[in-house]
């Protein structure tokens, strides 16, 4: 009778010990899936931010067969194309994007920009107008000046670049692309002001240096202004207003800037060497 009593507690013991082993390594794999959910997630960061847009776009593509639902894998496709100039297979990603459930404002602006960089500006217009007026950022208004641009209402693409200026500590990109606005327009000392805003807020933009020689140039002002330049730098915005000068008929001081550009130079200007045997040729 005793061996009968014993019997069912054993069985009961052995009972609760593989409850308590199933508990345990219920435990360990919730443990470690949160560990690979994290692992993925600093991978997902360290992959947008990737040297290699290419690469990280592969690792997204590869990511996605398994978990094609997942939105913040199809937002890292779609960055890695757009990084990688791949623009046409970016605005096709940033499209699913904006169709999924979970989409954002920023999803929507991002497509903006994606099918800008493909030329639809129509299309990209559409969806501009389609954001919410209280997603109030800097790429949206960046993206909306020059939407405005492309369609000549300068008006609002003035209004856009300002709004846009006033919302980044970093202005000096849209600076110089208000700036190439105002020289595209003909309104020449505005865009004058503009690049030398742009160039003193960041020193090392050789593209707002050239486009204020330009509008320099424009205005038949040849000489160069007082802004941070490198030897090889000069050199090259001397070639710069050397044409611009040509352009206007001034052929005579034309020629004098290309051979000053050729004599800083640091190394052989071929291009500008180029330049003066064509206009000694006539």
């Amino acid at each position: 009778m005793r061996h009968l009593i014993i019997a069912p507690a054993c069985l009961a013991g052995a009972l609760l010990l593989s409850a308590c082993d199933r508990n345990e390594a219920a435990e360990v794999d919730r443990a470690f899936q949160d560990v690979n959910a994290i692992d993925a997630t600093n991978l997902n960061a360290v992959m947008l931010n990737a040297s290699d847009p290419n690469e990280a776009a592969t690792y997204f593509s590869r990511a996605l067969q398994d978990n094609p639902d997942r939105i913040d894998l199809q937002r890292g496709l779609a960055d890695s194309l757009i990084r990688a100039r791949r623009n046409t297979e970016g605005a096709a990603a940033w499209k699913r994007v904006a169709a999924m459930q979970g989409a954002t404002s920023e999803d929507q602006v991002n497509l903006a920009g994606a099918l800008i960089r493909t030329g639809e500006w129509d299309q990209a217009r559409e969806v501009l107008n389609a954001v919410p007026p209280t997603h109030e950022t800097f790429q949206r208004y960046r993206l909306e000046a020059m939407v405005a641009d492309a369609a000549g209402d300068w008006d609002r693409a003035d209004s856009f670049y300002e709004t846009a200026v006033g919302l980044t500590t970093t202005p000096a990109g849209v600076m110089n692309n208000w700036g190439y606005s105002k020289l595209t327009r003909g309104d020449f000392s505005a865009a004058e002001r503009l690049f030398g805003e742009a160039i003193r807020q960041d020193q090392s933009l050789f593209t707002a240096k050239n486009n204020l020689i330009l509008s320099r140039g424009a205005q038949r002002n040849y000489t160069l202004p007082v802004i941070p330049m490198e030897q090889t730098e000069r050199a090259q915005l001397l070639h710069t207003l050397a044409l611009s000068a040509i352009k206007q008929g001034d052929i005579r001081i034309g020629e004098g800037l290309l051979r000053e550009a050729i004599e800083t130079h640091p190394q052989h200007f071929d291009e500008a060497a180029r330049s003066l045997q064509a206009l000694q040729n006539g």
